[in-house]
Formats: structure tokens, sequence, C-alpha cells
């Protein structure tokens, strides 16, 4: 968890939105470090986690997590995460030599025609349960154990290559959407790469990619999108990324953009607003 980007967002462990949809995209940058962020934050906050790693494994989150403070291993133990590890999985489901809830849910890579739904019953079933564990409140009722569900994915452009089109994606975001934060008042977080430039090929036809960040912007209500700098390689900051707060006012949107650097170290980041910086204008 990066405290100076908690001070950027106006959150905290202890003090955070609920029923919001953060969307991290990066384009000639790694905007990992910001899923590490918010595996941690929530976890730090007592949220019920669901993580599908689709294009890292458990160990490689485990690693960094245990730099930033959170093991989380104790916390699969204790059922306060639910990680599916797609890429350990994904040759069993191949071959079809498993038939449990986790092999179920990545039937679309047998066939990616059938869809997402498989995906989506796990992530509502694992999301469901939140209060699974709670203690006596005294009164015949219970107190839940874990604080509103959360949602992390990364990332889903991985299954715009393993053949999902861009349209199922989009459905499985609005379903996970509408019962994530709808229903349960929990958060999503879900991360889109984009490869190559903004702009549009010479047919005026867009990548995949372009299109599910487009159709995912209009569904959310924060974006961070980091993105190498204008100038190139600095070994002193890594890149920039620009925040915009997107808001509904008189049922008219109306962003807030700033646009910060920032540098990753091993145990965290720093973030400069633009210019103030001195290795870097």
């Amino acid at each position: 968890m990066f405290p100076e980007l908690n001070a950027i967002l106006n959150t905290s462990p202890d003090n955070f939105k609920q029923g919001e949809l953060i969307l991290v995209s990066d384009r000639r940058a790694d905007a990992s470090f910001l899923v590490h962020h918010f595996l941690s934050f929530y976890l730090k906050a007592g949220c019920k986690v669901c993580f599908l790693g689709l294009a890292q494994s458990f160990s490689h989150y485990s690693a960094v997590s245990q730099r930033l403070g959170v093991s989380l291993t104790q916390a699969k133990d204790k059922g306060q995460l639910i990680f599916l590890e797609v890429l350990n999985q994904s040759l069993d489901v191949l071959l079809q030599k498993t038939s449990n809830t986790e092999s179920q849910a990545l039937d679309f890579l047998r066939d990616p025609a059938v869809g997402l739904r498989g995906l989506y019953d796990f992530v509502r079933a694992s999301v469901s349960d939140s209060g699974a564990g709670g203690e006596d409140d005294g009164g015949g009722g219970t107190v839940g154990r874990w604080g509103p569900p959360v949602l992390l994915v990364d990332d889903l452009t991985v299954l715009l290559s393993l053949g999902v089109s861009v349209g199922s994606v989009l459905d499985f975001s609005h379903y996970c959407f509408v019962t994530v934060c709808s229903q349960l008042k929990g958060n999503m977080v879900t991360l889109v790469r984009c490869e190559g430039e903004e702009d549009e090929d010479e047919d005026g036809d867009e990548e995949g990619s372009e299109r599910l960040l487009k159709g995912l912007t209009h569904q959310c209500c924060l974006t961070l999108h980091v993105q190498g700098l204008l100038t190139g390689f600095c070994r002193d900051i890594h890149g920039q990324v620009e925040v915009c707060w997107r808001k509904t006012q008189k049922d008219k949107p109306s962003n807030q953009r700033k646009l910060f650097q920032f540098k990753v170290h091993d145990k965290g980041a720093s973030f400069f607003a633009r210019g103030t910086s001195s290795a870097v204008l």
C-alpha cells in the first residue's frame, strides 16, 4: 500500500468509498504496481477479496505483498482472499484433468464461444459469502467477519488474447459490477493493458484492448492511466499516471484530472505533481 497514493485519492483503509469501479490502465509502461497497491489496501481494510490472476501467479503477488507488509498466504488461510490462479489451472483445464469449481470457472479456455458465465458464477459465489465466519452479535444474528467485498482482475486484456470477444468481456464486467458494486456495495479494480498508440489505424478500426478500455471507462468512477515519459527513459522517474475522477452532476458527466509522475521503489512508490521532480520536467 502506498500512503502517497492514498493521499492523492483522499482515501485510507479506514475510510474509503464503496460501490466503485476503479479502472487501471497502461500504455508503454507497467501499471501492475497499482494492482499491488489496491490488493494490499483492501486486505488491510478487512475486505473480502476475490482476485482473478489472469496474468501473474500467486507466488508473484505473495512476494511483492510481503514487501508491502501483507501476507497473502495468511489471508487465504483465513478465508479473506480467494485467488483464482489461471496460469497454474489452465493446463489442467485444457487437458480436462480436474473437475472442480475453479476448473468450471475456466471453461472458456477450452471453448471461448461459451462465454464467461462460469467465471462470473465463481466471482458471485466468492463475494457473496463475505460475511461467512461472522460472530454472534448477541441478538441472534451475526456480525460479518469481513468488510465489503472487492473484486480485482489482472488483467482483462488476457481474456482477449485467449479468444474471448470484447463484448463478452464487457458483459462479464457489467454483471460483476452489478453484483459486487451495486448489490453488495463493494468495489472492483480492473487492469487493462493497451498496446501501441491511442490513434486509430488508417481504416478507423480499433484494437480490442482500446474498445475494452473505452467501454469500461463509461462504467468506472475512477481511472488511473499509466504511461511512459514523453521524454523517454529516466532513471529517477519511471513514468506518469493520470488520475481522473468521473462524476455525474445534474445528469451530466464531470471529470477532474490530475497528472503525476512516479517512481517505484522496492517497498513502495513516490508520486510527484508534474514538473515538481528535479529529475524531469
